[in-house]
């Protein structure tokens, strides 16, 4: 898949295309069913499958306070608009100019002038343009004097829940990790850094990779049932988010227990998929009673709990 990043980057030689429009944060599942429906029309009439989305999300920038936490980074998001097919992607910087562009101004000038769209794909709740006025029913409007056609996705259902961002960042949190997994057509996870922790876990006898994730968790404090990418490689882990209570520390860490691993993980990236919730995090009496309690969650998490 090619990457296009800003609207000044695009050939204007490109050809027709079929655009599939959001802000797509988390890839889940409607967005994939907006996604594969652009890919569709497009093999169908012979055009070029594109994806336009935005980096930053709008309301980082609009309304920063009340700005959803990511459920991908844009990294994330650009290796999953990939595998539904998707030609090109063309991610446009939100700022506060292109918050300010008419709707109409956006579908005329942008999609239609700029993108070439024949085709143009939105979901059903989508809104666009100056004060989030431009709608599905606008797009509808448009479509027949500026040429094109365009495609509204409805809710998409799973276990009588309509798919949303909002809906997976609920559930993750709860803890609810399958819940969200049903939602995104895949399990959770987030990619980091390891870097250097105080060292507490290897004195306990359960080494610990201390991640500097990429983005906010979105989970809540507990231990978690993990698979660990790192490199080619994968392994069960066992991942305490939280604030380790048990020696009175504050600040927020993410620590992986990876099993059957030996080796020097700092300054590595890895990836943590999230299986299960174990348990909630809690202080406990002493560093034994924490010793034999980190033992049988590395035995739950062998069984697969």
């Amino acid at each position: 898949m090619q990457i296009v990043r800003g609207l000044e980057s695009y050939r204007p030689d490109a050809g027709p295309s079929a655009v599939a429009l959001g802000a797509f944060d988390g890839i889940h599942l409607g967005h994939r069913a907006i996604l594969g429906t652009a890919v569709a029309h497009a093999r169908r009439e012979k055009l070029q499958a594109l994806a336009c989305t935005f980096d930053r999300h709008p309301m980082e920038v609009l309304q920063p306070d009340r700005a959803p936490l990511p459920i991908t980074t844009l990294e994330e998001r650009l290796e999953l608009i990939a595998e539904t097919g998707i030609d090109t992607t063309v991610v446009i910087p939100f700022t506060p100019d292109v918050a300010a562009v008419e709707a109409k101004a956006f579908v005329h000038d942008v999609l239609v002038g700029t993108l070439g769209a024949r085709e143009i794909v939105v979901g059903f709740n989508h809104r666009f343009g100056r004060g989030a006025r431009g709608d599905a029913g606008l797009l509808e409007s448009l479509a027949g004097p500026l040429g094109f056609r365009a495609h509204v996705v409805p809710a998409f259902m799973v276990d009588g829940v309509a798919v949303s961002s909002s809906e997976i960042r609920a559930s993750l949190q709860r803890g609810d990790l399958p819940s969200a997994a049903r939602l995104l057509g895949r399990p959770y996870s987030i990619r980091g850094e390891v870097v250097r922790g105080a060292g507490r876990g290897r004195t306990l006898g359960f080494p610990t990779a201390n991640v500097k994730t990429d983005r906010p968790l979105g989970l809540p404090a507990g231990v978690y049932v993990c698979q660990v990418t790192v490199g080619p490689s994968r392994h069960q882990a066992v991942v305490n988010v939280g604030v380790r209570p048990t020696f009175g520390e504050t600040e927020l860490a993410v620590e992986a227990h990876i099993l059957d691993f030996s080796g020097d993980l700092y300054d590595r990236r890895i990836s943590l998929t999230f299986l299960t919730r174990l348990r909630e995090e809690k202080k406990f009496p002493n560093v034994d009673a924490l010793r034999q309690q980190i033992a049988l969650d590395v035995a739950a998490a062998r069984r697969g709990s």
